[in-house]
């Protein structure tokens, strides 16, 4: 029987009785179980018609004695290496505080906010779902306690549950089933999903409650439960100590959630020994206990994963024998790319969040993508904008290959980043400015080339003589904060010739945003006479998405409204951060260059 890439559908017109038998000569074949990897619960009857269809399988993975241990990280290299056996997978985030999204949060209280392309604010997770497994995430892909609360209650108030009380078991329970099974009906194998928060917490025990209902109602090969947890290196004793990790565990089967595999972080090697332990006391196989060691990059774990076997326990678990060799070939070669550099760059990253990595996190990941495919290391050296002034720019930048303004929100250090938008276009230093950054490049360049001494941004000066960044018409009637900024995937028509058509190769492209302000198109003609092109328009609303320097005026000025950094994949590099990683190394080589020179004339 040739397997069905993700779902089968078999129709048999006919009596009950007659599709009766035709179930049970079908059970009966040798290769049904192990072709499809379904019992005969999967299988949904209607009368006359028959449909068998591949029912998706559940993984949940959760984390215990510790936060920030790399649930996203484990989960997107099982799912990676899952894809890689032929199968099809996707990731979800469930996360127990009560915003309804992370797109109100301070980046300093989560990281950055991840935008999909349904325009969905979620949790940075799904940015290492999405560069692991090259897939677009949507709305469905991340769920909040708030949002649980907010539809019960939103049901509630409309009668959906006929006079009965509301109570956490069974609605918001049911409510949190409902959404963990959703994406098992697009045609997924396999859907992943991650628990946020560590076991234990108060806030995340509904979550807890679900997965140990499903454990409970799904078929046992259709289940399986991770869980990361933390063996400890104890320097003073130099030994590892399994004790946090059984309670982890204890505290787990005390909720009714018992774990099939256990994925131990640890920063020396399991010894036989001590996997016995915790596989004996935590009541699960030995070759079930995965040693997770820390590793030089993320982007190694998925092999670390691979030689431990992780994504073969999971499999046998589910019952699924009919895999492919895993096929990572374009995996291995962007590490071999990504560990073995040819050359170096320096970039400097001007924001106001820097004190917090995760708050660019897409940003620092797109640098590694563009860095293989430019076989060169990327050195990111974060510069406060707060404390950038006239007087110290020079000595802050003059050391860099390529300056990149990050996004943000606010007046903090805003005067800090056009000085240093200002003396990369003097200094003819790489520049690439993403969202508020594009916004600085043309307050810059309205300030110091069109002599607009006061234009700014509406954002931070609303009284502004020169509003060359104003807020979008769309904009001005909203109060709400939560989801209500340009959000998600829009269209680009780029203008033929221009550097932005070069990074592209196309005149249509399609980009995720998330901003309030926008260009102001009052001002465009005045722009382009003086220089500044904007080569990258919408084609609904004509808005500004693209500014540049043509390249006889500069090596690479670069400003874009959107996201970029956000499409960027282990596979799929976005091309403007390869594209300026390579002015970069351009701008090295030119300056190798002057510097001999140099010698020679002195000598």
């Amino acid at each position: 029987m040739q397997q069905p890439q993700n779902e089968a559908d078999i129709k048999i017109a006919g009596c009950v009785s007659c599709v009766d038998g035709f179930i049970v000569s079908l059970l009966d074949l040798p290769d049904f179980h192990s072709s499809f990897g379904i019992r005969r619960s999967s299988l949904t009857f209607n009368a006359a018609q028959l449909e068998i269809r591949l029912m998706a399988k559940y993984i949940f993975v959760t984390g215990g004695v510790t936060s920030s241990l790399g649930k996203g990280i484990i989960a997107a290299s099982l799912g990676k290496l899952l894809q890689a056996r032929g199968l099809k997978v996707t990731i979800q985030k469930f996360d127990p505080y009560i915003n309804v999204d992370p797109g109100t949060l301070n980046p300093y209280e989560h990281g950055e906010c991840y935008v999909t392309e349904d325009g969905a604010e979620t949790d940075l997770d799904l940015g290492h779902y999405e560069r692991f497994l090259s897939i677009f995430t949507s709305q469905s892909n991340n769920v909040t306690t708030g949002r649980i609360y907010q539809t019960v209650i939103n049901k509630e108030r409309e009668g959906a549950y006929l006079g009965k009380t509301v109570q956490v078991v069974p609605h918001i329970t049911d409510e949190i089933k409902r959404r963990m099974l959703l994406l098992g009906q697009d045609g997924y194998d396999i859907v992943i999903t991650e628990i946020g928060g560590t076991v234990g917490d108060i806030e995340s025990l509904p979550f807890i409650e679900a997965v140990r209902q499903l454990q409970w109602e799904l078929p046992e090969e259709d289940c399986v439960v991770v869980h990361l947890t933390l063996i400890p290196y104890l320097r003073a004793a130099k030994e590892l100590k399994t004790k946090p990790t059984q309670h982890s565990v204890r505290m787990l089967s005390q909720e009714g959630v018992h774990p099939d595999v256990i994925v131990c972080r640890t920063e020396e090697p399991l010894s036989p020994e001590i996997r016995r332990k915790i596989a004996l006391f935590c009541n699960v196989k030995k070759e079930a206990v995965i040693e997770a060691a820390d590793a030089p990059t993320i982007y190694e774990v998925p092999l670390a994963m691979m030689r431990e076997k992780l994504d073969l326990i999971c499999l046998r678990k589910m019952n699924i024998t009919q895999y492919n060799e895993p096929e990572l070939g374009k995996w291995k070669e962007f590490l071999d790319k990504l560990k073995y550099p040819k050359s170096k760059v320096t970039i400097g990253l001007i924001g106001k969040y820097i004190e917090l990595q995760d708050a660019y996190k897409s940003i620092l990941e797109a640098f590694v993508h563009a860095g293989a495919m430019n076989e060169c290391k990327v050195n990111v050296v974060n510069v406060h904008s707060e404390f950038i002034t006239e007087e110290n720019v020079e000595e802050k930048l003059n050391h860099l290959d390529g300056l990149l303004v990050a996004p943000g929100f606010g007046h903090r250090g805003i005067e800090g980043k056009i000085i240093a938008v200002r003396y990369a276009r003097e200094h003819k230093l790489p520049f690439f400015g993403i969202c508020l950054g594009m916004q600085m490049s043309v307050i810059e360049y309205a300030r110091n080339i069109l002599h607009w001494r006061d234009a700014h941004s509406t954002e931070m000066d609303p009284a502004t003589g020169h509003a060359v960044i104003d807020l979008m018409e769309s904009q001005k009637a909203v109060t709400a904060k939560g989801g209500t900024m340009r959000l998600g995937a829009y269209d680009c028509q780029i203008t033929e010739g221009s550097l932005a058509h070069r990074i592209y190769g196309s005149t249509h492209i399609s980009e995720r945003h998330r901003h309030r302000w926008e260009f102001n198109n009052l001002y465009l003609d005045d722009f382009e006479r003086a220089g500044l092109v904007a080569s990258g328009k919408n084609p609904e609303s004509g808005l500004v998405e693209i500014v540049e320097l043509p390249t006889d005026v500069h090596p690479f000025f670069f400003g874009v409204q959107y996201h970029p950094e956000l499409k960027s994949t282990v596979e799929n590099p976005q091309p403007i951060f390869v594209h300026f990683i390579k002015a970069a190394k351009d701008y090295v080589e030119s300056k190798e260059e002057k510097r001999s020179v140099q010698k020679e004339t002195a000598g």
